[in-house]
């Protein structure tokens, strides 16, 4: 251990980690590249290729020309998700025995959460649960 002094390990360390980084960052570009549905077929093998041949200096690059529209595509792929999930989830809910009393119970729910936040006093939130449950 004597022949690796500790600040030897740390540097190998940090360029270990700065690798891994890089890769990680190669592969979120590639995703990337593969699901921008505006980019054309030769556009894509265009970056593909120049990554490949040149990595640093395409990841660089690729970063550098199109990193805003990266994270707007990151960002409308998350929304479509969740918009997903939670189609998802009402379609589930909705399936289930009790599908009448489920929509009256999320109303109930929303009707305390809007009277919790002071959007509507407690008589108009007694108004609304007596037209909901009846």
């Amino acid at each position: 251990m004597d022949d690796y002094p500790l600040l030897d390990l740390f540097l190998t360390m940090l360029w270990f980690f700065l690798w891994i980084m890089w890769l990680f960052l190669l592969f979120k570009i590639f995703a990337d590249i593969f699901r921008d549905d505006e980019m054309g077929g030769w556009g894509k093998a265009g970056w593909i290729i120049f990554c490949i041949l040149l990595p640093f200096l395409g990841v660089l690059v690729y970063v550098i020309a199109r990193g805003k529209s990266m994270t707007q595509r990151d960002v409308k792929q998350a929304r479509e998700s969740e918009a997903a999930f939670q189609d998802y989830i009402r379609k589930t809910a909705g399936t289930a025995p009790a599908a009448g009393r489920g929509s009256s119970v999320d109303e109930l729910a929303r009707l305390a959460e809007l009277r919790d936040k002071g959007a509507i006093t407690p008589e108009e939130f007694e108004k609304a649960k007596a037209k909901v449950l009846s």
